[in-house]
């Protein structure tokens, strides 16, 4: 992930070294300082990669949860529960989806009030391509070996967990996929 015209220190490190002297050593400051930024020069590409689709990575997780159901579509409300956001954001993700051809508003059968988001085949299609373009940059991680994105996942699961992220019992290797997980799962009723 490279950036145009860096500094030519580390940034992070020298607000250690000045904070470290003012307020005394704190490593998480680095570590949370450090993890903020790592974020922001992710996402700033993953971004990139997804922008000639139309797509920002927020719309393209959206595809990808909606490919990743049974049958191509999945309530506005599931899709918020599932990518973790506001209601307010999902409407807003599926609308511009939606606009772009890329999914399609539906009544949900089972609630005369919802409403479903169901992929397009042009959405298909999307998705394909820019999954081709992301897992091509390693999801920007292209920095880092696989161990070390699995020791990253393991780390940062752990933080999500302390923070009631979700509850389920540390695994001791990395997510399978939802066609492989048992029906008793909780993520493989994503799909219903």
């Amino acid at each position: 992930m490279p950036n145009q015209g860096g500094l030519p220190f580390d940034p992070v490190q020298r607000a250690f070294e000045l904070w470290e002297r003012r307020w005394g050593e704190s490593t998480s400051m680095l570590a949370v300082t450090s993890l903020m930024r790592a974020h922001q020069l992710v996402l700033a590409e993953v971004d990139a990669l997804v922008r000639p689709y139309g797509l920002t990575f927020a719309r393209y997780e959206a595809l990808v949860l909606l490919t990743f159901s049974r049958t191509g579509a999945l309530p506005l409300s599931k899709i918020g529960e599932r990518l973790q956001v506001h209601p307010t954001s999902v409407t807003n993700i599926v609308d511009r989806l939606a606009k772009s051809g890329l999914v399609e508003r539906k009544p949900n059968p089972e609630d005369g009030r919802g409403v479903l988001a169901e992929i397009t085949a042009d959405g298909r299609d999307v998705v394909e391509k820019a999954t081709a373009d992301l897992m091509a940059a390693e999801f920007g991680l292209g920095a880092l070996d696989a161990e070390q994105h699995r020791s990253l996942f393991a780390t940062l699961r752990e933080l999500r967990m302390a923070a009631g992220d979700f509850t389920e019992a540390p695994q001791t290797e990395t997510p399978q996929t939802e066609q492989q997980l048992p029906e008793s799962h909780p993520t493989a009723a994503q799909g219903t």
